[in-house]
């Protein structure tokens, strides 16, 4: 099979040749590994390591500095850079609309537009990678409207002021609609799957309430899965924690794959997942990025993988990845060691 056929096999609920890979790390990581390997070829490590899927997104608008030390994005979400030894790491503030009094502050900001963004390079993307598969963007419908509004103002709006929510996701979502559907247009729906983000979970339960999931996320989620399968893609939903409740109904919604699910509670385990879900809906991700993959030995990697390939990858449906990106504090060794032991 080549990389894409592999792919999309998988998700389709069908057996590959062998488990598809795919390869998210933070710019530290990348560093870090380079470094490790000798040389600075990023293609070179993913043909290596037999990654079968190639991230692609429109070039956004360069971000700038508000004050000193404190950067802003298109959006108005805020961070300062951490130096982790590799290189820096970027960790958010409030956003720009964090003291925001009014609804028509919200209205009045400085929303980006489509036409911000370059799509010039994405065909020769898709030339470049005609044999993979490819993941699009990196739609946000309910967490970054929660960064630049902060997150203290975003629950407490939920609650007083839903109408600000609305507001918000809305235009998030109206925005990655357009996106999306121009990067299908610029590529002739060359690309198979797109990305949609939202951190649903902290470490130990849901972060809302299944009602504000229906009335403040699902609408969103079905609008954007809607388009997405409109273009003939299949959506992957990114959510970080213990979101085992929401699962039912994001696949009500429309979602086909699930990253990363994140091992942080026994109903997210592979097995109960495979069981569950497993006729359903694909999975992405699973290889704990907190505990195994920092501080684990190569030996223990590889026996997780072994794990997740073998129990989510029976009968297809499963994309060995990292439970979120690669973190700096990844050794190498247990990086290269999870790709190694891949079946």
């Amino acid at each position: 099979m080549t990389p894409r056929e592999r792919v999309l096999c998988a998700i389709a609920g069908e057996q590959p040749d062998r488990t598809p890979r795919d390869f998210w790390a933070e710019p530290p990581t990348w560093n870090r590994l380079l470094m490790h390997l000798g040389h600075g070829d990023r293609e070179r490590v993913l043909r290596e390591l037999g990654v079968d899927i190639r991230h692609t997104d429109a070039a956004a608008p360069r971000e700038r500095e508000v004050r000193p030390g404190v950067f802003r994005n298109m959006w108005g979400e805020q961070y300062v850079y951490q130096e982790t030894g590799w290189g820096p790491m970027r960790e958010d503030v409030k956003g720009a609309l964090a003291g925001a009094e009014s609804l028509a502050e919200l209205e009045g900001f400085d929303w980006p537009r489509v036409d911000d963004l370059d799509y010039s390079q994405l065909a020769a993307q898709c030339r470049e990678h005609e044999e993979y598969a490819l993941l699009y963007g990196s739609a946000d419908v309910w967490q970054r409207p929660a960064l630049v509004r902060g997150w203290e103002g975003m629950f407490i709006d939920m609650v007083e002021r839903p109408e600000w929510v609305h507001y918000l996701c809305g235009r998030f979502c109206d925005f990655y609609l357009e996106d999306y559907t121009r990067a299908a247009e610029v590529t002739n729906g060359r690309i198979g799957l797109y990305l949609l983000i939202s951190d649903l979970g902290s470490q130990t339960a849901p972060l809302i309430s299944p009602r504000m999931f229906r009335e403040f996320v699902a609408p969103y989620v079905q609008r954007m899965a809607e388009c997405v399968h409109g273009l003939g893609g299949k959506v992957l939903f990114h959510s970080c924690g213990a979101i085992q409740a929401f699962i039912p109904e994001l696949i009500a919604l429309g979602l086909d794959v699930l990253d990363p699910i994140q091992p942080v509670a026994p109903e997210l385990a592979p097995e109960r997942l495979k069981a569950e879900y497993g006729d359903r809906l694909a999975f992405h991700g699973g290889i704990d990025m907190q505990r195994l993959l920092p501080g684990g030995t190569p030996e223990e990697v590889r026996a997780e993988v072994r794990r997740y390939c073998e129990v989510l990858g029976r009968g297809g449906g499963y994309i060995l990845s990292p439970a979120h990106l690669f973190q700096p504090d990844v050794p190498p060794e247990n990086l290269l060691a999870m790709y190694d032991a891949a079946p």
